[in-house]
């Protein structure tokens, strides 16, 4: 989204049509040059989507991998676990919550709500374990061999929470051979990122380990133009670290063991009061990354603290393999933000800005009409317990299968300082706690019933239980006489059967067709942030989600050429809605009827010469909430023009059926392409370049003129020079190279408040591997 000034549109447009020129360019001469290929071939990539590993190309499923260059240099300018979205096809991700909460949406389904104890349809897993709180899920990625998108229903093998489908991080493990890596880069605002990692044996044969760690820091650059101090935002310093060990004392039996910690303190997400004007969605003049007004939010700090440990034992017993997978993980931490984005001068001492709307009061309020200050701290105190048991054949025969059963125990301390706690009286903050436990059984069987046609069937058994209560109650609620019902414990319990059935055909020794139905949910919510805020907590009943995918894959050009393709179909029934903000800024859960959606992804990767490699990945979501007399309060401000139906039974409220999926795009894309030439005779000069673009989406479940985004992009470059022989390269990299101003939330409840993406970093970056 750009503002509102028409020169910059005009300049969107022409860097729009540069780029588009750009990669038909770079395409039209790859065509030109496709005669002289060369010998080189795409190398086979090795997926865990069904917990076993096989070629990419012989699953039956939608699934997308990034590695090596491609997914390093998403990072170079310290970017955090939101820099995935967009980076392939029908992943989106997005945060309110600076880099300790992202929520992740795939195939048009996520949930948009920002409080630390929302669940969400999309499962992040990290080496075999699932990161379950939002916090857990958004510790840094550092030292990984790959990352799988899995998308569509998984509820077979991974379970509840997956009907959206999975992220999946693979790090390296350890190995008898010396490896490892160093990399450091330098760019704009002091920002920096050193990572380093490196393994070997320890013990010929028998004791391997692998030691790796990030560091990723920005300084201050955004400063507050209501107290005048310079550069007092936008900071983060980031720390984490992996230790792995690998014991492997005889040929059926091997023990893997990982630590993990990190530490993040820095700016969380910067709100910006009043940036659209009523009626339109544009950034207007109270707009500038640089500025904001804040008289409170203490300079918006967070602050997160992470630990794991997890024990993989394997044991090959016969023709099958048992494995067993042990966990524990907790993280805590805060976040603290002025939430209006602005300032209400009631001293009547400060002087507007000029440029910028204010209302003159009293008191005066800047940019724009603010009616009254809001300033909030969330915080989270979680850890989590998990064991799954797996037993896999191992034979070469017609039939492979694997059963197993899963254990989950979380416990979630959620600390909220409302408008009730005075500011900093800890007594006075709200304080809730959620449990819950799940256990489950699974089988999942594959047949070969000829050599060109394989079928599997599996299904899984989950029981999911929840409680909720409310740990401390402010006492200004208790001495004002406010019901305490509203604090009253809940519990809640629920047990679903998720199957799947798929059928792959292998046309040509290159190319397979495959069919899935498959089924999944996203287990009961709890959601009771808004006790602190006078509101009774809210209840979903499970979502469940029938879901049908039609696929292509095939390798082409002689190996040169991978293209996958995917339709899919799919309703899901009491589908989980939250509602956020609104006139009483509150955190709902709902259930809609019934949701609805068809799409297509495709994925491409072409050697068009031994010298340049293009990708390619594209998403079509068509999303509609199907429940005709569901409706929410829209923007409580009154600033905003909603466009839905009213309520013919509650004027206060719009109509939301029919609307899409919030935060879905209907089309989305991304492009990357490195060209390289020999330097000598152990040397190469390349240029890297990586886009992704996304079409116009609605940001909450009620459609307004304010509050949906235009079509954005994103590009990043990287060029340099790499010595072949030594393995080291040094190069200069930019993120966000054109600086789009891309609108990535909103908050509706007191004003037309949002915030954007990061700026465009430019740096330098030296790296150097080691052993294989």
């Amino acid at each position: 989204m750009c503002g509102s000034n028409p020169t910059k549109i005009n300049h969107q447009t022409l860097k729009s049509t540069i780029l588009a020129g750009v990669a038909l360019g770079l395409i039209s001469f790859a065509s030109s040059n496709v005669l002289a290929q060369g010998s080189a071939i795409l190398e086979e990539i090795i997926v865990t989507a069904t917990k076993r590993e096989e070629s990419l190309q012989d699953v039956p499923i939608s699934v997308a991998t990034m590695s090596g260059e491609r997914l390093n240099s998403l990072f170079t300018g310290g970017e955090d676990i939101l820099a995935l979205a967009n980076r392939v096809a029908g992943l989106y991700a997005e945060s309110s919550n600076g880099r300790a909460a992202p929520r992740f949406y795939l195939r048009g389904l996520g949930n948009i709500d920002f409080d630390l104890a929302a669940s969400q349809p999309v499962s992040v897993i990290m080496d075999e374990v699932v990161m379950e709180n939002v916090v857990l899920k958004s510790f840094p990625l550092f030292d990984l061999e790959n990352v799988e998108v899995i998308r569509g229903p998984q509820g077979t093998l991974f379970g509840r929470n997956t009907t959206a489908g999975i992220i999946k991080f693979n790090t390296r493990r350890p190995s008898h051979e010396d490896s490892g890596y160093i990399a450091g880069s330098l760019g704009t605002y002091t920002t920096g990122n050193l990572e380093a990692a490196y393994g070997g044996s320890l013990s010929p044969d028998t004791l391997a380990a692998r030691v790796s760690f990030v560091y990723r820091t920005r300084d201050n650059w955004i400063s507050n133009g209501f107290t005048g101090e310079k550069d007092v935002m936008g900071e983060f310093e980031e720390i984490a670290g992996r230790v792995q060990l690998l014991w492997s004392p005889n040929d059926d039996f091997e023990a893997l063991f990982s630590l993990q910690a990190r530490s993040m303190e820095g700016t969380a997400h910067i709100f910006r009061a009043n940036v659209f004007t009523t009626g339109s969605n544009e950034l207007n003049q109270n707009f500038d990354r640089d500025v904001v007004y804040f008289d409170g939010g203490d300079k918006n700090p967070q602050s997160y603290d992470g630990f794991g440990a997890t024990l993989t034992l394997n044991w090959d017993i016969g023709n099958t393999t048992l494995t067993s997978i042990t966990s524990f993980q907790d993280a805590d931490g805060s976040s603290r933000g002025d939430i209006d984005g602005g300032a209400i001068d009631f001293a009547g001492t400060a002087t507007v800005p000029p440029g910028i709307t204010f209302d003159p009061g009293p008191p005066v309020s800047f940019p724009g009409f603010i009616p009254f200050p809001s300033v909030s701290e969330d915080g989270a105190d979680t850890d989590q317990f998990t064991q799954e048991l797996r037993l896999a054949s191992d034979t070469t025969g017609p039939f492979s299968w694997q059963v197993g059963a899963f254990y989950f125990d979380s416990s979630l301390m959620v600390t909220t300082d409302s408008f009730a706690s005075f500011g900093f009286v800890s007594t006075q903050d709200t304080i809730v706690e959620y449990e819950n436990t799940t256990w489950a059984i699974f089988g999942q069987g594959s047949y070969d019933v000829s050599d060109q046609l394989t079928l599997t069937v599996g299904v899984r058994y989950t029981d999911d239980e929840k409680d909720y209560q409310v740990l401390q109650f402010p006492q200004l609620w208790l001495d004002l006489g406010i019901p305490t019902f509203i604090a009253a414990p809940i519990s809640v319990q629920d047990d679903e059967v998720s199957w799947e059935l798929s059928a792959n055909f292998a046309a040509t020794d290159n190319s397979s067709v495959y069919g899935r139905v498959s089924s999944g949910f996203r287990a009961q919510t709890i959601q009771g942030r808004d006790v602190a805020f006078l509101e009774t907590p809210t209840v979903a009943i499970p979502e469940t989600i029938t879901s049908f995918e039609f696929g292509y894959k095939a390798d082409l050009a002689g190996d040169r050429l991978r293209l996958n393709a995917a339709v899919f179909y799919y309703t899901i029934d009491d589908m989980q809605l939250s509602i956020i903000g609104g006139a009483s800024n509150t955190n709902q859960v709902v259930n809609a009827k019934e949701g609805e959606a068809t799409g297509l992804e495709v994925d491409l990767e072409w050697l068009a010469t031994d010298n340049l490699m293009f990708t390619l990945g594209f998403a079509y979501n068509d999303t509609e909430i199907k429940d005709p007399t569901l409706s929410t309060v829209p923007c409580g401000s009154g600033q905003c023009t909603p466009t839905d139906p009213v309520d013919p039974n509650d004027p206060a409220k719009v109509l939301i059926g029919g609307n899409p999926f919030p935060r879905t795009p209907e089309t989305s894309w991304n492009f990357s392409a490195r060209w390289g030439t020999p330097v000598g005779s152990n040397g190469e000069v390349f240029v890297f370049t990586d886009w992704a673009f996304q079409g116009s989406a609605v940001m909450p479940l009620y459609e307004s003129l304010e509050f949906n985004s235009d079509s954005q992009f994103e590009g990043g470059l990287k060029i340099g020079y790499r010595n072949l022989e030594d393995n080291w390269e040094i190069a200069l990299f930019g993120r966000n190279i054109t600086d789009e101003e891309n609108v990535k939330g909103f908050i509706d409840f007191n004003n037309n408040t949002g915030f954007v993406n990061e700026p465009a970093i430019w740096g330098i970056e030296v790296r150097r591997d080691f052993g294989n």
